[in-house]
């Protein structure tokens, strides 16, 4: 399914949300992360015990995979809309919730015929990882943040979210 408008493929419950974060964070549409995935950040959190954070829907084309990454903080995910495959084979559905701990190494995919939906809650930094265990790409809250600002620039948006400027 290919993306002409950032309501595509979301099912009536759905989208209402998507628009009114969208506008919320003074955006014209998800902030492409690679093939099949896009990002919508919501909120960025301050920093507790070390670790930052940020808030997000998270946007997946049926097929698309999150490769093996690790958690250095805990991460909460709600599925509004959509499947996921977790590495363990467990099938994730609308309205399931998933909590990592921090550590947490996992990968997963959307599958099925719809577009994933997933609401996060992402504390402290990211790192991919190769099967081997080394660290391919570090994410940190800070980076997130960057990349939200260089899409508003980008697309001469001004940032409205919280501790955007920071």
């Amino acid at each position: 399914m290919t993306m002409t408008t950032p309501l595509d493929g979301l099912q009536p419950h759905v989208r209402p949300h998507v628009a009114s974060a969208l506008q919320r964070a003074g955006l014209d549409s998800w902030i492409p992360e690679g093939p099949g995935k896009w990002s919508l950040p919501l909120q960025f959190l301050p920093d507790e015990n070390g670790q930052g954070g940020w808030v997000e829907l998270m946007r997946l084309e049926p097929g698309t995979k999150l490769t093996l990454h690790r958690h250095h903080g805990e991460v909460h995910g709600l599925n509004l809309q959509g499947q996921r495959r977790l590495d363990d084979g467990r099938i994730i559905g609308a309205g399931d919730y998933v909590f990592e701990p921090s550590g947490n190494v996992d990968s997963w995919e959307a599958v099925g015929e719809e577009v994933l939906i997933l609401h996060v809650v992402v504390r402290g930094d990211v790192d991919y990882v190769a099967a081997d265990g080394s660290v391919q790409r570090h994410i940190t809250t800070a980076d997130v943040k960057a990349g939200y600002r260089d899409f508003c620039a980008s697309r001469g948006l001004r940032p409205r979210l919280a501790e955007a400027g920071a």
